[in-house]
């Protein structure tokens, strides 16, 4: 399975969990994250590919920095629904990946306090991110920008050459494609889900820093020229086209890594963590990995591409933990040695790191990268509050696969109606949240 994160405000973005039995405590308070590490973690991790090739050659190496210590792994496949589960016990490993499904007032709840922010900053990129009163919680395992993926040699043979720059462009190269070769477009991924959330991930298209505070006080998103409207529109403007796959209900994530490698397939809108599993799939259906190319979403502000950049999911030490110190070890030396941040076509989680290479790609394309900055205080947990009370779930996938049903003329309404709907539930959310 691959890695599915996105943006980082995801974080702050699905409904809240129980929490019964979770009212804080955890270890003995001499174990500290700064005393001597020692003793058996187990880091749950969400790269079930990776687990016994890549990951053993890290515990490997780590445990031979640190003696006194043995990592074990335990691969989770449907990562987000199980750890959200376990996180209402007192069992869910050393070391994880801060669920989308904890919002930043939670994290005290489950996670280990790593350090004040302005510490933390100093060494590791994205570390607002995952934050709460000052503390950091969490540090990234690499770092994406946002934008899409696609099999340059497929857009070449539809004679595509520049980038689109506009979503009528965009939607003009897809039909393009449809019609001189024999690739699906666009690829939705609507089974899986999960990759549909993906497309939340482009908030940063118009340059503008404090997007997302904008979004927690606006009462129509899915207005014309909003952010909102723009990459839900082209979505929707996508499907109802049929440039997409047939069958949105039959898709499946693995095999269409295969699809877009082979040529199969065009497009995905993904973040750049999927540049190098796609560059794999192409190697294992006999193309080149040279095929797969990643370019900057169809939007300019002022002649300008912005890619919004981010932290992928963030590790942690559990409150329950009983080797705290050997978990902070294991979380620094991750971000620090063991490559794998450049190796997944990432960008460091660490301030003075090297980024992989299709960033170098990116820029020659004029991309401009932003960091859309988390909402702070009181508004920190508002797009988690007004996510649940609308149930308009921005980072999961029901709301998007509504609108490809609406799309594909497998449910009622057209745009219109249905982005009506939308602004009229996130609207009266927005009201509700900022009144307390």
């Amino acid at each position: 399975m691959a890695k599915k994160h996105i943006f980082a405000t995801a974080a702050m973005a699905v409904v809240g969990l129980a929490l019964a039995g979770c009212s804080g405590g955890g270890a003995s308070s001499d174990n500290t994250i700064d005393g001597k590490p020692s003793g058996e973690i187990t880091v749950l991790t969400q790269r079930t590919d990776l687990v016994n090739t890549t990951f053993k050659d890290y515990a490997a190496e780590f445990e031979k920095a640190y003696p006194g210590v043995t990592v074990k792994f335990e691969a989770i496949k449907d990562y987000e629904g199980q750890v959200k589960t376990r996180l209402n016990t007192k069992s869910y490993g050393d070391v994880l990946a801060i669920p989308n499904t904890v919002s930043p007032n939670q994290l005290s709840t489950f996670f280990e306090p790593l350090g004040s922010i302005d510490k933390l900053s100093k060494t590791y990129r994205f570390v607002t991110e995952q934050a709460y009163s000052g503390k950091g919680y969490g540090i990234a395992i690499t770092g994406n920008a946002q934008g899409i993926v696609y099999n340059k040699k497929v857009w070449a043979a539809a004679g595509l050459s520049d980038l689109p720059t506009t979503p009528d462009e965009f939607l003009s190269d897809l039909k393009a494609i449809k019609s001189k070769t024999d690739a699906i477009p666009l690829y939705t991924n609507y089974k899986d889900g999960w990759p549909l959330t993906q497309w939340e991930g482009n908030r940063g298209i118009f340059g503008d820093e404090n997007a997302s505070e904008a979004l927690i006080t606006d009462k129509s998103p899915w207005k014309p020229g909003k952010y909102q409207y723009v990459t839900d529109g082209i979505l929707f403007d996508a499907v109802h086209e049929k440039l997409t796959e047939a069958d949105p209900t039959t898709t499946d994530w693995e095999s269409s890594k295969g699809l877009l490698g082979s040529g199969k397939v065009a497009t995905m809108v993904l973040g750049s963590w999927a540049v190098s599993q796609m560059q794999d799939a192409a190697k294992t259906a006999g193309a080149s990995p040279d095929d797969i190319g990643y370019m900057p979403y169809p939007v300019q502000s002022k002649g300008k591409f912005y890619s919004t950049i981010s932290g992928d999911y963030k590790n942690a030490i559990s409150k329950y933990s009983q080797h705290k110190a050997a978990a902070w070890a294991w979380i620094k030396w991750f971000a620090a040695k063991s490559n794998y941040s450049y190796d997944q076509g990432g960008l460091s989680p660490l301030v003075d790191g090297k980024d992989a290479p299709i960033y170098t790609a990116l820029k020659k394309a004029g991309t401009n990268f932003i960091e859309v900055k988390v909402p702070a205080g009181k508004k920190a947990a508002w797009e988690s509050a007004e996510v649940k009370t609308s149930e308009v779930d921005l980072y999961g996938p029901i709301y998007r696969q509504k609108m490809v049903d609406i799309a594909r003329g497998a449910a009622p309404g057209d745009k219109n109606s249905y982005f009506a709907e939308l602004n009229k539930a996130w609207g009266q959310a927005v009201s509700d949240v900022a009144a307390g």
